[in-house]
């Protein structure tokens, strides 16, 4: 629909309330002469008389009687709709879907989820657990819970937790012998991972062992 056609109509619909041009003015917050030109262009564009006026008095006629009859319902459901939205604004509610590190889930988000259904039970909190980074906006997610090194430049980051420092560690007997490949690749990605970040070594390293998924779907209620 036209903005211009919606906007006329419901100052049509404010003057046929108020019987009143000045009445609509007041109740719509703008000058009688806008009230005015509204209905007439409107009525100019329809090629039809909407509301008969006199010096005392402004009634529909019988056109502008059938059509305000078939738009108060449309216009009941535009004024529900803004206060649906405006209650939203102080009351959040819907999906959110937020993609998370295992290790991050289980040592940041699961301590907090209690007092978050609490806070927002109209929120549906739906995390997607993986290892692997996945780039949050081709995902669909509204969120995720990434490493600082790890977030691309255009990203809006929130600090959530403190620094994570990493250590490799093994049995005594290890030192004895000459380390394996293995423990020397493990080693050398520490101390990589630990020289970018003092997070890095702890969580990181955690992609590197699994690729598995979880999912979770919390209601607060």
């Amino acid at each position: 629909m036209n903005r211009a056609n919606l906007s006329q109509l419901a100052v049509l619909a404010t003057v046929a309330q108020c019987a009143s041009f000045r009445g609509a003015a007041r109740e719509l917050g703008i000058a009688p002469s806008a009230v005015s030109h509204a209905v007439s262009s409107l009525e100019a564009r329809l090629g039809v008389r909407l509301l008969a006026r006199s010096t005392r008095s402004v009634a529909p006629t019988e056109e502008g009687a059938q059509l305000l009859e078939r738009l108060r319902p449309a216009l009941s459901e535009i004024d529900l709709a803004l206060e649906s939205a405006v209650e939203a604004r102080d009351r959040p509610a819907g999906n959110l879907r937020l993609s998370v590190p295992r290790t991050a889930a289980h040592l940041v988000l699961t301590p907090r989820l209690a007092a978050f259904a609490a806070a927002y039970p109209d929120i549906v909190l739906e995390i997607v657990i993986e290892d692997r980074f996945t780039d949050v906006v081709e995902g669909g997610f509204d969120a995720g819970v990434r490493l600082g090194e790890s977030l691309q430049r255009d990203m809006i980051a929130v600090r959530i937790g403190p620094n994570l420092r990493g250590a490799v560690v093994a049995a005594p007997s290890t030192s004895k012998r000459p380390p394996s490949r293995a423990v020397r690749a493990i080693w050398r990605t520490t101390a990589a991972s630990a020289s970018a970040s003092p997070a890095a070594s702890s969580i990181a390293g955690n992609s590197r062992r699994t690729a598995r998924k979880s999912r979770w779907r919390w209601k607060g209620r």
